[in-house]
């Protein structure tokens, strides 16, 4: 069984694994698009501008439908890069509806919002999955995600021993894993992630296989 890595932004195929690589409709040409490589498609919030929302938003519509668009994203929240707030929640308001029209799960971009996030799936009332990608924050913070319905993604956070990421993993079952814009491969993050559920590499490559089935994306 292949390693899944759900959240990827690196261009070479990692053997032996499955990415879903990530790609911005601000930042990424789409000329020559993958048509068969799992891929995510969505407006980074670093990137996405309001004033031309309506003509992006309407060239993401033409491309999420793709059948090999897994999720929407990276989009999300970012108090520290990117056009304010506001605008950026007009921005993720305007995904989530495209990931409710095409039931597709989002991938979540947050850094210092979470209190904005999780008022916005509240208010949507959003269905579809959404996957904060690379938690790496306390443990506390994360628990109350995964009470929100949250799903969450690790990546080279959970390598250090006594990290919130490291703790919570050990404490779940439903979680993903990603090598993001990191330059390691899967296969090591998966040895960390196994080593801390005490359990083999293959038997948490099933484990994630499954949730990822939950999904309704294979």
């Amino acid at each position: 069984m292949d390693f899944l890595d759900i959240h990827s932004h690196k261009t070479a195929e990692q053997p032996g694994a499955i990415s879903i690589q990530s790609l911005s409709l601000t930042s990424d040409i789409f000329l020559a698009m993958p048509k068969k490589k799992p891929i995510s498609v969505g407006l980074h919030p670093w990137y996405a501008q309001l004033d031309a929302l309506e003509m992006q938003m309407r060239y993401l519509d033409v491309l999420a439908r793709q059948p090999n668009v897994k999720l929407i994203g990276e989009c999300g929240l970012d108090k520290l890069r990117g056009e304010n707030v506001n605008n950026q929640l007009v921005i993720l308001t305007e995904q989530i509806k495209l990931a409710e029209k095409l039931n597709k799960p989002l991938i979540l971009h947050c850094v210092k919002c979470f209190s904005e996030l999780i008022a916005l799936k509240d208010r949507l009332k959003v269905k579809v999955p959404m996957i904060i990608h690379g938690f790496n924050k306390k443990e506390l913070l994360g628990k109350q995600l995964l009470d929100k319905g949250f799903l969450l993604s690790f990546g080279t956070a959970i390598l250090k021993a006594g990290t919130g990421a490291a703790k919570l993993l050990t404490e779940i079952d439903n979680f993903f894993l990603e090598t993001d814009d990191a330059n390691i491969p899967i296969s090591e993050i998966y040895q960390a992630a196994a080593n801390l559920k005490k359990c083999t590499v293959d038997e948490l490559k099933a484990r994630i296989f499954a949730n990822w089935k939950n999904l309704n994306l294979l």
